[in-house]
């Protein structure tokens, strides 16, 4: 699974516009297009949509002709019980896929105030143990929390399998910060989100075209900082026409030239997921990484 399926706009109205910006047929489309050219990794949330994005995965992955792997997250919202509160949020979320097991279930940050690293990763053994999920993964951790996850669930004979944080050309900070390294070192992908800084990359915007509200407002698209990655989205195009290939599907090819991280891109429609899987077929030159990686030097400083 090189490069996986982002699906925190299957089902969210507030930030995504789902149900006006696409709709349950371009979601559809979108799953059958990515199932069609081998991808098969889908991220989703119970806070996505609260809910409505694991009953719409599930709903497909019932449905696939094909067999996929499904992640989805908890999130320790302050006060709702500690690492306990772990296993109903796992039932709730079993119950909302329809599915007996969960593939990859993650920790989507760490709070060590409301649920203690250690003992939530006993939790999660616990299910790996009773079969209810495959695989354990966390979210947003920095590389201490992650050692401590992996050391927690060592003691139980699980591995830690995937921290997902933001990494892109215009967001580098696991390059500097340490979580790249760490990854490395524990044997655990990074899964990386927002990998097309949610639309930036594609060069679909600039200054004077912006996403709508609320989406249009993050930091991201704040109009210095999309005034500042024009030069990055052009070096893209110009590398992407020496490949046949959009400039989304470089941007991706940059971080797919490393092997520890497994991009998850966004898809809304069955367009934007046929145009993703072709990068599967494209390497890029050390020369082309070398240009990306000068370009966007300016972006690879810690959070």
């Amino acid at each position: 699974m090189p490069l996986g399926v982002g699906c925190w706009a299957w089902g969210d109205r507030e930030y995504w516009r789902y149900g006006d910006d696409h709709g349950p047929q371009d979601v559809v489309e979108a799953f059958s297009a990515c199932v069609e050219a081998g991808l098969d990794l889908f991220d989703t949330a119970e806070a996505y949509g609260w809910g409505r994005g694991e009953q719409i995965l599930g709903a497909l992955a019932r449905r696939s002709p094909r067999p996929v792997v499904v992640a989805t997250k908890y999130a320790p919202l302050r006060g709702r019980g500690g690492a306990a509160a772990i296993r109903k949020g796992l039932a709730g979320s079993l119950k909302r896929l329809g599915l007996p097991r969960i593939d990859l279930y993650q920790l989507h940050w760490a709070d060590t105030d409301e649920a203690p690293i250690a003992a939530v990763m006993e939790v999660l053994a616990e299910a790996v143990q009773a079969g209810q999920i495959r695989a354990v993964g966390v979210s947003n951790f920095r590389a201490a929390e992650m050692h401590a996850a992996q050391a927690a669930l060592a003691r139980a004979g699980v591995p830690l399998a995937t921290n997902q944080v933001h990494y892109s050309l215009l967001h580098r900070a696991p390059e500097v910060d340490g979580v790249l390294a760490a990854c490395r070192e524990l044997d655990v992908a990074l899964l990386a989100y927002s990998p097309l800084e949610q639309g930036l990359l594609t060069g679909k915007y600039s200054p004077d075209v912006l996403p709508p509200k609320p989406r249009g407002e993050a930091v991201w698209f704040e109009a210095k900082n999309v005034a500042a990655a024009q030069p990055v989205v052009a070096k893209l195009h110009t590398i992407g026409a020496a490949h046949d290939i959009d400039a989304a599907a470089v941007a991706l090819a940059w971080l797919l030239a490393n092997p520890n991280v497994i991009p998850l891109a966004g898809v809304k429609t069955g367009a934007q997921a046929m145009r993703n899987a072709r990068v599967l077929d494209v390497t890029l030159s050390d020369a082309e990484i070398a240009e990306l990686d000068a370009a966007t030097v300016a972006w690879r400083v810690a959070r």
